[in-house]
């Protein structure tokens, strides 16, 4: 119903059913709920391990980077998210980054073809996300081209 309502738009869809859950419930409330919600393992239909991993790194750092906190990514874990996002069409990741070489200076993780973008995993994977978190760490051709 959320979607058919966003005309489609799943990002509209989430962003407008936070919005009326925000308007309705107390900030207590909602601290409560979110409490609440620690325990639970259950998994959103269509998704997997690697999605809800990327989504707790990224989402970790859209937190923490505004407040000025530094939050560390392990290695694996970042790796493992960025070749989940480059390999699904979420962020259709291999479009918009056509033309670059990406290069984790950290682990063995390469893909793409053409000018290099290199540095940590974990600012490649911020990158192919869409953040802008994390592009001061990357080099390369790619990079002065992308960022200038």
């Amino acid at each position: 119903m959320n979607v058919i309502r966003a005309r489609g738009n799943f990002d509209r869809a989430i962003r407008n059913t936070a919005i009326r859950l925000a308007d309705r419930t107390t900030t207590s409330q909602l601290l409560t709920a979110l409490r609440d919600s620690i325990g639970v393992r259950s998994t959103p239909i269509g998704t997997t391990a690697a999605d809800r991993l990327m989504d707790l790194l990224v989402h970790g750092q859209d937190i923490a980077v505004p407040l000025g906190m530094t939050r560390e990514m392990p290695v694996d874990a970042a790796r493992s998210a960025l070749e989940r996002v480059w390999t699904t069409d979420t962020f259709r990741s291999r479009e918009k980054f056509a033309g670059y070489h990406l290069v984790a200076t950290d682990t063995g993780w390469d893909a793409g073809a053409g000018r290099a973008v290199e540095g940590p995993v974990a600012s490649l994977l911020l990158l192919v996300s869409g953040r802008r978190a994390g592009r001061e760490h990357l080099t390369g051709e790619g990079a002065e081209r992308m960022f200038a």
